[in-house]
């Protein structure tokens, strides 16, 4: 493989490591604040806080 295919494999590999850590930041962060439910019983409180 030439300098230039193995660049290529190397940006793509960065290009993927990026995305998957990105992803996974995003699903470990949880929203603060307080939700709000309304049902059959009645409205409900909740407060969230975020967990690390």
């Amino acid at each position: 493989m030439n300098r230039n295919g193995l660049s290529v494999v190397i940006g793509a590999l960065a290009a993927i490591a990026r995305a998957v850590s990105y992803r996974l930041s995003q699903a470990r962060q949880k929203a603060n604040g307080i939700e709000i439910n309304v049902g059959k019983g009645g409205v409900s409180t909740e407060k969230k806080q975020m967990s690390v």
